[in-house]
């Protein structure tokens, strides 16, 4: 059984479909349902796909497809259908974007990585992402991490976001970078060395920076972009 907000969000996403072609974006949802923050959307936008009324696309900016409708909602015959711009014989919706034509490439998402408590290390693939080409910064390796936690949040990385490294052992101060510290927990923080001790900073005043001795923490890769699935 759903909730009444999560009756009032799933309703407004699909009148907002029917009129447009594309769904609303969260701050309109957040205003549309008189919540103070996003963060109550994403966690109602998480339960609806829980329970499967809605599928959110992987990757694609506000591409959310309606599975089903409670009997309270649903008209008679409704089909579902997601919005995606490539009918040739359809005229674009209101509202949509012009669709280009991107290089990308395939990198592995090695789990988790803790914007907030460090979690154990690791090393080993789930899965794999699309990532533009452009995003892609300078020569080596790359991976993709899915971010758990809101500690860097005031940097813009939220909860669920997945961003993308590039593999390296050196660090600037006041770049983001993935840590391991003391060999067996990874935490996404900024690095900042402070004479022989290395600070790793959050960006959200509710947690307290870490200052470890420089041979505890090990850097394992730098930030160099952010994929956010709305």
């Amino acid at each position: 059984m759903l909730t009444r907000k999560q009756i009032e969000l799933l309703d407004f996403i699909n009148k907002r479909l029917q009129k447009d072609g594309v769904p609303p974006s969260f701050d309109e949802m957040k205003e549309a349902l008189d919540l103070r923050s996003k963060s109550g959307i994403h966690r109602l936008i998480t339960a609806l796909e829980e329970r499967g009324f809605i599928r959110r696309l992987a990757h694609k900016a506000r591409a959310i497809e309606i599975v089903k409708l409670p009997d309270a909602l649903a008209p008679k015959g409704f089909e579902p259908r997601v919005i995606e711009g490539d009918a040739p014989s359809a005229p674009p919706p209101a509202g949509a974007q012009a669709i280009e034509v991107v290089h990308a490439m395939e990198l592995p998402v090695m789990g988790r990585i803790a914007a907030g408590t460090p979690i154990e290390a690791i090393s080993e693939a789930s899965h794999t992402v699309a990532v533009p080409g452009s995003m892609l910064s300078g020569q080596g390796k790359h991976y993709a991490l899915e971010v758990k936690g809101d500690s860097m949040i005031e940097a813009g990385i939220n909860d669920g976001d997945v961003v993308v490294i590039r593999e390296t052992s050196a660090a600037e101060n006041g770049e983001i970078v993935v840590a391991l510290v003391e060999g067996y927990e990874a935490t996404l923080k900024r690095f900042r060395r402070r004479g022989d001790m290395i600070a790793l900073e959050a960006a959200n005043p509710a947690y307290e920076d870490r200052v470890l001795p420089a041979g505890q923490v090990k850097v394992q890769g730098r930030l160099v972009g952010l994929i956010r699935s709305y």
